[in-house]
């Protein structure tokens, strides 16, 4: 990418009072590594920050980035709330407040005369945020609740949107978009070296090879070129710490998690026609293993590592909470020979060529929904 696009970027981060770092809710290890690498970044240049993804829950294998604590799964202070009172004439002898029923009840006393509902006005503070950085996800829409509850907050605030996807729709004011790159952490590595490479510590460089290693399955991925494995190199060299990452993203696995896997294995199945793998795991499944959704992450990985003639792997799931009961979740994995993100476009999926996941609310049963989606898939890789 050029320097221009570097520099305009700089320009937008320097001064900034607060930055919103947010990410599809759906992106798995590239998206998580370059949060935190961005966030480490920016901590240690002394600026405010807040990462939020909608409805995020974060894989247990990447717990151990220390700026992943601070994901929240929602936007919580985007703007206050302002209640103006005119005292003029009346002073002010004394405030305080309570709450009932979940309303906010505020008592004034008044020096002398009366306080009336003329007197009375509501505002809305700027919002708290002057800078948002979109990483690795294709559209706004993606973001989920993050983008509709707050539409007007990025109508209103720069947006720097830096992914590495052909299928980005660059709905930033500034797009650092480069498909040739093989991951979003590459592409972020390549700019805060740029910019202000004496930022980047062995904390910063961490989250990144660790968002590098997620986004491309250990470089196993058909898009990882010369570029992606010096820049990697160059990260050790700043630090990162490969072995403890790799202990992490792979070696460490919860009981529940290989409990999930066996279930996963007991049902998987193969077309081997059309390079398809898939596993169906009920809510039952979930109960026995004591797992989580988040384990789904892990599984998936393996699956990949394990199965190299599958083409594209899916799994479709019941939700494990009583919450959305009704829905079946799926997960589709390509190798890259395989569009996931077309192949799950008939459900609205949404995330990468490479992943993508999607919700189905009809009622049907799991194994109903997965007739319907297998026949889909199956349709669509026999026109390849």
């Amino acid at each position: 990418m050029s320097l221009h696009i570097y520099e305009q970027i700089q320009k937008q981060i320097e001064g900034k009072k607060h930055i919103l770092i947010c990410f599809d809710k759906n992106s798995k290890g590239d998206a998580i590594g370059s949060a935190a690498a961005f966030a480490s970044f920016l901590k240690q240049k002394s600026q405010r920050f807040d990462i939020v993804s909608a409805d995020f829950a974060l894989p247990k294998e990447y717990e151990f980035l220390k700026e992943t604590k601070n994901i929240q799964n929602a936007l919580s202070k985007a703007r206050k709330c302002i209640l103006s009172i005119d005292i003029k004439n009346t002073g002010l002898k004394e405030l305080s407040y309570d709450l009932l029923e979940n309303k906010l009840r505020i008592f004034i006393t008044p020096k002398q005369g009366s306080i009336h509902k003329e007197q009375i006005s509501t505002a809305q503070s700027e919002y708290v945020y002057d800078l948002i950085i979109v990483l690795d996800t294709p559209d706004l829409l993606s973001l989920g609740t993050l983008y509709t509850n707050n539409t007007d907050l990025f109508d209103r605030t720069p947006i720097i949107n830096i992914d590495h996807k052909q299928s980005n729709e660059h709905f930033g004011h500034i797009n650092l978009v480069d498909i040739t790159a093989s991951s979003t952490a590459e592409i972020v590595f390549a700019l805060l070296g740029r910019v202000n490479g004496e930022y980047i510590n062995a904390e910063t460089a961490t989250a990144l090879l660790t968002g590098m290693i997620g986004g491309t399955n250990s470089f196993k991925a058909e898009n990882v070129k010369t570029q992606a494995l010096s820049a990697a190199s160059e990260l050790v060299r700043l630090g990162a710490d490969r072995n403890y990452i790799i202990k992490n993203l792979y070696r460490t696995k919860s009981i529940a998690t290989f409990k999930l896997w066996g279930s996963v294995l007991s049902h998987l199945e193969y077309d081997k026609n059309a390079g398809l793998v898939w596993s169906l795991i009920t809510r039952e499944d979930f109960a026995r293993s004591g797992a989580q959704e988040s384990d789904l992450h892990a599984i998936i990985k393996e699956l990949i590592s394990n199965a190299p003639e599958a083409k594209v792997i899916l799994l479709l799931h019941e939700h494990p909470g009583s919450a959305d009961a009704g829905a079946i979740h799926g997960i589709v994995e390509s190798n890259g020979s395989a569009d996931a993100l077309e192949l799950s476009k008939r459900y609205k999926g949404s995330g990468s060529r490479q992943s993508a996941s999607f919700t189905i609310e009809e009622g049907k049963n799991l194994k109903e929904t997965a007739d319907e989606v297998l026949d889909y898939i199956r349709s669509l890789l026999k026109m390849r």
